[in-house]
């Protein structure tokens, strides 16, 4: 199993500004990117994804240098490309995967720098700055990171604001309702008449989130809720991805069970 290091709202309109600055989005998806290929290295091509159950190393590693690509080329056209499929894409022998997942994280960030910054382009949750496709693919590859340290038995580690970031990007996806139900219609089970998710990471201010029948609306810097987990920032990202059991959870359980149940996607 992988090592785990704990480390160190709107809802129309277009899409804000992320919070990291593009600097520290950059730094990040290169460090995820040498993170997830190193992990990846360990390991067999054909060897299965226990997190990723239907899908095969090779298959996660052709995902994030396909989709690094796939982001880039909507950067420099601003219009939807067609969703590729992980299955299809070719990262080439074990011995060249780290090379072939750096190119493609740079592709992206080379396009991101050429973007016109007041730009705004398509995006799965309405019309974005490029730096959102930064963000998201940053956030893809750390979670596949854990996917692939998991598989080979490799360490896992994520420095606290960026687990933090993970969680909060995914947040603010979801709290467009309309738009990203379009994409992931599951996510309209979400919706509920006041329920209250806490979220309480060990020195960082929390999360509150509220599930209302128009969709969900969360806030920062507060955490009580009907039902509140805990843990260290790494573990409560990890369990808002379902990649682990969560551990400390208060109040009324099976709020977060369903919750959990329907963002599996």
């Amino acid at each position: 199993m992988a090592t785990v290091d704990p480390g160190p709202d709107t809802v129309s309109g277009p899409v804000p500004d992320p919070v990291p600055d593009t600097t520290r989005l950059v730094e990040a998806l290169r460090e995820h990117t040498a993170g997830f290929a190193r992990a990846a290295a360990g390991g067999e091509p054909d060897a299965m994804v226990p997190t990723c159950p239907e899908w095969r190393l090779a298959t996660l590693v052709g995902h994030i240098g396909q989709a690094d690509r796939w982001a880039a080329e909507i950067v420099r056209t601003g219009a939807p490309q067609p969703i590729p499929s992980p299955r299809e894409a070719d990262p080439g022998p074990p011995g060249k995967w780290e090379g072939w997942l750096r190119a493609g994280a740079e592709e992206l960030i080379a396009a991101v720098g050429e973007a016109d910054p007041g730009a705004r382009m398509w995006s799965i949750v309405g019309p974005a700055p490029a730096t959102f496709w930064l963000r998201r693919m940053f956030c893809e590859t750390a979670i596949h990171h854990y996917d692939a340290a998991l598989t080979t038995g490799a360490a896992y580690g994520i420095a606290d604001d960026l687990a933090a970031d993970v969680l909060t990007e995914g947040l603010e996806m979801m709290a467009r309702t309309a738009a990203v139900e379009t994409f992931v219609p599951e996510l309209a089970r979400l919706r509920g008449a006041g329920e209250r998710l806490g979220v309480r990471p060990h020195g960082m201010d929390g999360w509150l989130v509220t599930r209302l029948p128009e969709g969900i609306r969360w806030e920062r810097g507060r955490s009580d809720g009907d039902v509140v987990v805990s843990g260290s920032m790494t573990e409560i990202m990890l369990v808002f991805a379902r990649r682990v059991p969560p551990g400390d959870v208060s109040g009324k359980r099976a709020l977060l069970d369903h919750w959990l149940a329907n963002t599996a996607f």
